[in-house]
């Protein structure tokens, strides 16, 4: 891919050009305001860039409508974001089951798939519980869940830590990778915390809307 973007005159992006492998954690690191963010929601197709490509599967994601952009997001795609964004109104079971749901499968087969979810996340008996009566630890897991309960090809993961304690921030880490490796499912985070980006295969640096070539982290 190769992006440009803008947010009116304020450019966010400037050339941006990388390549995420599949089956790999893949970091996007930088300062607040660097345009890590603007990058992932680009590569996910929440944005369009004002010129440039972006590919997935052989096809290029930039020039579909926006239709299709949201079928791609909802069947092949998942996220997990910085503050969980569970719907308060359902219970824990039933944010799991969510993409499930939207994807059309029976609420019963669905809210089975998503039970299966709790005691894999260490979260069993929570799964009646509502977002305001979880620890912050808690709601991420159960975010984390609902990202990786369609199975998707990518997960994409913007700053999934940065509301928690650093010893929680680390529990959430590693069932993030164990859970995707396991799965195969490729992982795309957006981090500013270099002890998160460690879990990853791979690292590119945001400054200033400019892209860094990535770099391999070392084991």
């Amino acid at each position: 891919m190769y992006v440009e973007f803008s947010f009116g005159r304020t450019p966010a992006l400037r050339g941006a050009n990388l390549a995420v492998e599949a089956g790999e954690i893949f970091a996007i690191m930088g300062p607040s305001g660097s345009g890590k963010s603007t990058l992932l929601h680009c590569l996910a197709g929440i944005l369009v860039p004002g010129s440039g490509e972006i590919r997935f599967g052989g096809a290029r994601i930039d020039s579909m409508s926006e239709t299709q952009r949201s079928l791609l997001r909802r069947e092949r795609f998942g996220f997990v974001f910085q503050f969980g964004q569970l719907v308060p109104e359902l219970t824990a079971v039933e944010n799991v089951a969510l993409p499930l749901l939207l994807n059309g499968v029976r609420r019963a087969q669905a809210l089975r798939s998503a039970h299966g979810w709790f005691e894999r996340l260490g979260l069993e008996g929570l799964q009646s519980r509502r977002s305001g009566e979880l620890s912050g630890g808690q709601a991420q897991r159960v975010a984390l869940a609902r990202g990786l309960v369609a199975e998707p090809e990518i997960l994409f993961a913007d700053e999934p830590t940065g509301a928690l304690d650093s010893l929680t921030g680390e529990h959430v880490m590693e069932l993030l990778v164990s859970t995707a490796r396991e799965q195969g499912t490729t992982v795309v985070l957006v981090t500013h915390e270099p002890r998160v980006a460690a879990y990853a295969d791979r690292e590119a640096m945001v400054r200033d809307g400019r892209v860094t070539a990535p770099q391999r982290i070392p084991s």
